[in-house]
């Protein structure tokens, strides 16, 4: 079973005296990220769910190695995210709809030229290839050049390209910001058929209709900090998803004065 464990990771960034002055912070140190811990297994998805600003990218980002935390560690199966950055790459992807695209290119070169930075044999690669490009429908276009395909077609590539290694970790940060609601709608179905896959999957987002749709738990991130983690289930406790967090949001207002 593939885990993914996120262990009291901290973040802090120092700002400049404007942004000090705009905040109205005591000091120049702002903790993006405060002591976030959490576990997500094969086989569901694990949402985090917060206002923009709440430290959700800067978590997405230290555990994608793309950045060290201050403190604390991701493990993956017991491998150090913080001492063994390569290897965990190696079963992960990290999906985003800003991931920019050779627009000059075509889906097949793209695949190829990506299949061979993971050192994946030419023989998986036509049948990973074939596999892909015909359960997103991208076979008739893969000829054509990344700045004459639809947006929607666009979004299809970039999700093919980013797990044609077969990655056990599917990490996405804010998966339908700026798609239409066909897109949207594709990277739905495309994060429920991962978990059908059995792949451990984790999302954040600000969308509370996203996480109700797919998700199996989900935690609440506010000011850098979880304030509750649980099933949907309990978090929504017979209300809205949007409802439960804004009583969630009031209790935590409440104690932090």
């Amino acid at each position: 079973m593939e885990i993914l464990k996120a262990d009291n990771l901290v973040k802090a960034f120092i700002l400049s005296e404007k942004q000090q002055k705009m905040l109205e912070l005591p000091d120049r140190k702002k903790y993006a990220v405060n002591g976030i811990s959490f576990t997500a297994k094969s086989g569901e998805v694990f949402g985090l769910l917060g206002p923009n600003g709440a430290g959700k990218t800067t978590t997405m980002r230290m555990l994608t190695t793309l950045i060290k935390p201050d403190s604390g560690d991701v493990f993956y199966n017991d491998v150090s995210a913080v001492k063994s950055p390569a290897e965990v790459r190696s079963n992960l992807a990290f999906l985003t709809t800003d991931l920019k695209l050779d627009m000059k290119s075509t889906a097949n070169i793209m695949f190829d030229f990506f299949s061979e930075l993971y050192h994946i044999p030419k023989d998986k690669t036509a049948a990973r290839k074939a596999e892909l490009f015909e359960e997103f429908g991208i076979g008739s276009f893969a000829d054509t050049k990344i700045a004459k395909l639809s947006q929607g077609m666009r979004q299809k590539v970039s999700l093919v390209i980013s797990v044609l290694h077969d990655p056990g970790f599917i990490i996405f940060d804010e998966p339908t910001n700026g798609l239409d609601i066909l897109s949207a709608r594709d990277v739905r179905n495309f994060i429920l058929r991962m978990k059908s896959q059995g792949k451990c999957v984790i999302i954040s987002t600000h969308l509370f209709d996203l996480v109700e749709k797919v998700c199996d738990r989900a935690a609440m991130i506010i000011d850098g900090k979880i304030v509750v983690n649980d099933t949907l289930p309990h978090l929504m406790n017979g209300k809205s998803l949007e409802d439960s967090f804004y009583d969630y949001y009031l209790q935590y207002s409440k104690e932090e004065k």
